[in-house]
């Protein structure tokens, strides 16, 4: 007896429920296909590559010595400065692009504008189409995270040849890592609200403003290592292409009276608990908001 592709067929000959996975990769499909109708991902790709093209305008004009200086001191290789000038200075604001394109409205938008009604009337399950929208907006984030990566490699290739330090691989990988858990925090945003511009506007204020702020003042201010926020945790990007990675440290306060303090700096296996964490919370956090939600 034959059968559609995601379908079973009961001993009776009566149709049941396709798989969850089938389910999942149909989500997955569409949202994709959502994201290159609406034009977000192209308008997110011509970001990246504007800022690509900055940053080879400037190393092309001043010279790689000029914009990335490796000093005796404090450098090994002057591939090593460069390619943490270009990605430890970027990739974080690419990544929280991406959270904000591709999930501050993923889930929002369902209830805003009426869709969701089509969703849930067939036989779907909303952890499917939770799952399935995640899959979709993290496949075309690692796209542009893919080109993004791809330009700046190219341009390490034309001024040091094959030489890519191992330390850009592990930044690389942790860039991957960041921008799961920044996608697990705006999709939580996403289902929290059914405005698409609250949720927007939320997701975009904490990763652009609030969080780098609130960093600020507990690590410098209270002196708390700041360990419970999620851009401290993405530090590791930036840290692990220095030359010697840095560590906490006290410090003196200029002068007799001066007040002493710490330097916070990250360490990789804390930084990626951080993100993990953020990342399993924040996503069991939205499914659970998604399944409750009535579309009224």
């Amino acid at each position: 007896m034959s059968k559609e592709p995601g379908t079973s067929v009961s001993t009776t000959g009566s149709r049941i429920l396709p798989t969850s996975v089938s389910q999942v990769g149909t989500i997955t499909k569409y949202e994709i296909l959502n994201y290159f109708r609406s034009r977000r991902f192209f308008i997110l790709l011509a970001i990246g590559l504007i800022i690509s093209g900055i940053f080879t305008a400037l190393v092309a004009y001043y010279g790689v010595s000029n914009v990335a200086p490796c000093l005796p001191s404090t450098c090994s290789t002057p591939a090593l400065a460069f390619y943490s000038f270009w990605w430890g200075n970027s990739i974080t604001f690419v990544i929280v692009l991406s959270g904000i394109f591709f999930g501050g409205d993923a889930i929002s938008g369902e209830f805003q504008n009426k869709t969701g009604y089509f969703l849930v009337a067939n036989p779907l399950r909303r952890s499917s189409i939770y799952i399935g929208k995640w899959l979709g907006a993290l496949i075309a984030s690692v796209i542009v995270l893919a080109i993004y990566a791809g330009i700046t490699v190219g341009n390490g290739l034309f001024y040091f040849g094959a030489n890519v330090p191992f330390q850009f691989v592990e930044s690389l990988s942790f860039s991957i890592l960041y921008l799961i858990a920044v996608l697990g925090f705006t999709f939580f945003f996403s289902s929290l609200f059914k405005s698409s511009s609250m949720s927007i506007l939320v997701t975009a204020i904490l990763f652009l403003f609030a969080f780098s702020l609130i960093q600020l003042i507990v690590a410098n201010l209270v002196q708390i290592e700041p360990w419970f926020i999620i851009t401290y945790g993405s530090g590791i990007i930036g840290n692990v292409l220095m030359d010697t990675y840095p560590t906490t440290q006290p410090i003196r306060g200029p002068g007799p009276g001066g007040r002493d303090g710490t330097t916070y700096a990250v360490t990789i296996p804390e930084g990626i608990m951080i993100l993990l964490v953020y990342f399993i919370a924040t996503a069991i956090l939205g499914l659970v908001l998604f399944e409750r939600k009535e579309f009224t």
